[in-house]
């Protein structure tokens, strides 16, 4: 639908999830809106039809419960009078505890909504190249066309754009066993004070077990569009394990350099941990990314010594994605430091999954509206889910930076709990502290809590 917009409208590209949550947050609150759809005219290779919000993954938007950190995200989201989240439960089906809906009538839905919106003027076309002018979010998800992220790479430099992501998992430190896994960096009498790694060690009949229930484990099969994505540098274990029953001993579980305090020996390999936040709530497996499924992935990383009891915060995956390193490229605001008032939102901001992107298209488009109106920007508070992932964006080590879901571990730590609380008490305390916390901002951005 063509309409008259006034010279101080904002641009939005893209109108997947991210997109669509800002066209109508900034809409909603009478910033006039031209948001670009390369649809009809083009589709990326995972796309099947023409309306805007497209799920094409899963009709699950995960777990529906507070006890959870997505959970949580989508109450706030409610809270704050999210589209994502009125069109979901309007077209929810029965999925136990977590929320998935019908996916045709969610994106129409969704559709209907942005195209009779009266401040929202719809333009079918392939955007090549980043709009020149103030006022901009860019929100063309995971598959962005070749052509903008291109002109995106011009801008950012090519250390700092990604167009595969290979994740490997990442767990709960407080989950490891200590008495087994141990801390230590290769060589250690070369390096001054503590280890920057966990290690765990594995003896020579451990590791041929552990590359036999790995090249028999269940893994999920490729879209054609990823098929041809894999290179030397982000292998999924399981490929490089076909390669022969010693290739990772050589590889990511290479013992060189480590020396295993219980025996005083070389373990035959050893599974490193990097630290991946500044608190020290989670560890990812370092080398580890994966198609495994994930119940293939909880079941066989649990037979690691010491990794027994581990609880996930993510598992690992590797697939076609396009975003950026958002530590060094974008301001807590979403907005590129190189560029005053390009906003990005979505995964190509820097996070995993629908509810996240959609979450992120809220934050830029309340920012960038601010911006246009002269206003001081407002954040989530980092004790909230939409907080924590801005956290994310802003606090992770830029030289190891990759996307992530939400989860509790992203969120500061809660002050005097108890050593040993339990998982679910604790998420409990989280939760409840982050809805406390998100009335302040909702006040302050106008949401209809």
């Amino acid at each position: 639908m063509s309409r008259i917009v006034s010279e101080k409208s904002i641009t939005v590209v893209g109108a997947g999830l991210a997109g669509c949550e800002a066209a109508w947050q900034l809409a909603a609150r009478g910033t006039d809106v031209v948001l670009y759809e390369m649809k009809p005219v083009r589709r990326s290779p995972a796309h099947q039809s023409d309306r805007f919000a497209e799920l094409v993954c899963s009709n699950s938007l995960r777990g529906d419960s507070l006890h959870n950190a997505v959970g949580l995200l989508k109450e706030e989201m409610r809270r704050l009078g999210s589209l994502i989240l009125r069109a979901a439960d309007a077209t929810a089906v029965p999925a136990g505890r977590a929320l998935a809906v019908d996916r045709d009538a969610f994106a129409d839905h969704i559709h209907q909504a942005i195209e009779s919106h009266p401040r929202i003027e719809v333009r079918s076309e392939v955007v090549e190249k980043i709009p020149d002018g103030e006022n901009l979010i860019l929100a063309t998800g995971p598959l962005t066309d070749s052509a903008l992220a291109g002109d995106i790479q011009r801008l950012l430099g090519d250390e700092h754009l990604y167009f595969y992501d290979a994740i490997a998992p990442t767990l709960y430190a407080d989950s490891i066993d200590y008495d087994v896994v141990f801390r230590a960096s290769r060589y250690e009498q070369e390096v001054e004070g503590e280890g920057d790694y966990l290690n765990v060690p594995m003896g020579r009949d451990a590791y041929y077990e552990f590359v036999g229930a790995l090249l028999a484990a269940d893994t999920v099969e490729l879209h054609e569009f990823e098929a041809a994505l894999y290179f030397e540098g982000c292998l999924p274990i399981e490929e490089m394990a076909r390669r022969g029953r010693d290739t990772l001993a050589y590889g990511p579980m290479k013992p060189v350099g480590l020396i295993d305090p219980r025996t005083g020996k070389r373990p035959h390999a050893v599974v490193q941990l990097r630290q991946e936040d500044k608190a020290g709530v989670l560890f990812n497996l370092v080398g580890f990314q994966t198609k495994l499924r994930i119940g293939a992935q909880r079941d066989l990383f649990r037979t690691l010594p010491g990794l027994g009891e581990a609880v996930f915060a993510r598992f690992g995956s590797v697939h076609r994605n396009t975003y950026v390193n958002a530590p060094r490229r974008l301001a807590e605001t979403l907005e590129v430091r190189d560029r005053p008032g390009l906003f990005l939102a979505g995964q190509m901001a820097g996070v995993e999954g629908y509810v996240e992107s959609a979450a992120l298209g809220f934050v830029a488009a309340i920012n960038a509206g601010r911006r246009a109106r002269g206003e001081s920007v407002v954040l989530p508070p980092e004790e909230t889910a939409h907080g924590a992932l801005l956290r994310h964006l802003r606090d992770s080590d830029p030289n190891h930076f990759q996307p992530m879901n939400v989860n509790f571990g992203l969120f500061p730590l809660l002050p005097d709990a108890p050593r040993k609380q339990k998982k679910r008490d604790k998420n409990e305390a989280l939760a409840q502290r982050a809805l406390a916390a998100l009335e302040g901002y909702a006040g302050e951005i106008g949401a209809p809590v």
